[in-house]
């Protein structure tokens, strides 16, 4: 028998989808409260020493937590090319602003505190407010577009053709339901970053970062809960109609697909599927009592946790679908039709084994080292040497 026989290739398929939700969830679970932070800087410090310790929360640990979302790339241009090539080139002016923020991010961090100029400061800090909200709003922009469905289909030879002009792309995204979807991903992240600085700092930043990041709560609880009604009575699903082989060939063309009243059926097949939301709506509420109640530790679990119901919720509606075709259904993207090779995916999942234990050690240590709380006298007896 050949090694990679040993899974077959709808298991490999299902573990690839459930590993790329791990990564998605992992880059928003640390990266997120790094955006979170970055948003709440300008709000959080009055003066310059304030804006710092907000800062320096992040500062050690900011790269570091990126590696998910390089990881999280690298593994859908491996193990889901179509999904790839599709995303990367129909979102291509959103992915442009994004990594733009991103590259801006460490520009600010490194020459924030170069020059004792309060307007030079001030221009950074609004760059890394820039870096921190447009990132987290547009990414849930991307997902709500995802779950209405994208305008693209395939040829018979497989050559993508995504409907409208360039700037089309763009402005298209930005439809009601998107927008409320990336409000949902800009306040919980904005949530997130609450409950970070709530545990990493302390005196009139953690308290003005209570009451920021228990607003955001309210509203990240409200929209998903307004979203998920949306999605129940207003927003197409889509299905797979009749017999189709899970372990077959990659080749979207193969499958029939149809819209169906609502993506919420999922519910009913899979009833367990219910916890994600749940987990989503309790993890937010009790963030927002946390962090009235004045908690730290537990605070940001329940931030966790809520990222984690909510990122889930998405996947697990949506599955088998990875990337719906709103303009020809029978080109959906799904776990079953977009993936690479059987022996692609198992030398992968193999190099995963070895390498991730490894990567989430590493990550333990640096935050082990790097606990406890940033104070004002470590920016001020540290000013050349901390941002």
């Amino acid at each position: 028998m050949i090694l990679h026989e040993l899974l077959s290739y709808e298991l490999l398929r299902v573990i690839w989808w459930g590993l790329l939700g791990v990564l998605l969830i992992g880059f928003a679970l640390t990266d997120g409260f790094d955006m979170g932070v970055g948003a709440l800087i300008p709000f959080v410090g009055k003066s310059d020493t304030e804006r710092r310790i907000a800062i320096n929360t992040v500062g050690p640990v900011w790269e570091g937590n990126q590696v998910w979302f390089i990881l999280g790339g690298g593994a859908i241009f491996a193990a889901w090319p179509p999904l790839y090539a599709v995303s990367f080139s129909g979102f291509y002016l959103a992915m442009f602003v994004i990594l733009a923020a991103f590259i801006v991010r460490p520009v600010a961090f490194k020459y924030r505190s170069k020059r004792d100029d309060p307007r030079w400061r001030s221009a950074w800090d609004w760059a890394l407010f820039g870096s921190g909200a447009i990132p987290a709003l547009l990414f849930g922009v991307a997902v709500g577009n995802v779950i209405q469905g994208v305008p693209f289909h395939f040829t018979d030879d497989l050559h993508t053709i995504y409907e409208g002009a360039w700037y089309i792309k763009f402005i298209g995204l930005l439809d009601p339901f998107s927008i409320l979807a990336g409000v949902v991903s800009l306040s919980m992240l904005i949530m997130h970053g609450g409950a970070w600085l709530t545990l990493k700092a302390e005196g009139p930043v953690q308290s003005r970062a209570r009451v920021i990041g228990s607003v955001a709560a309210v509203v990240a609880v409200a929209s998903y809960v307004l979203a998920g009604l949306w999605m129940a009575v207003g927003i197409e699903g889509y299905r797979i109609v009749g017999d189709y082989v899970t372990g077959g060939p990659s080749n979207p063309l193969h499958f029939e697909v149809e819209k169906t009243a609502t993506w919420l059926t999922a519910y009913a097949d899979r009833p367990w599927i219910v916890v994600a939301p749940i987990m989503g709506v309790l993890g937010g509420a009790l963030t927002f009592l946390g962090l009235r109640a004045g908690r730290e530790v537990s605070t940001l679990l329940f931030s966790k946790m809520a990222i984690l119901g909510v990122i889930s919720s998405v996947g697990l509606t949506m599955f088998p679908f990875i990337m719906p075709s709103s303009s020809d259904p029978q080109s959906s993207l799904t776990v079953w039709n977009s993936s690479s090779s059987h022996l692609t995916l198992f030398i992968m999942l193999v190099v995963t084994l070895i390498f991730m234990p490894l990567i989430l050690m590493y990550t333990a240590w640096v935050y082990k080292v790097l606990w406890g709380k940033v104070t004002e006298a470590d920016v001020t007896e540290n000013s050349h040497s901390v941002y």
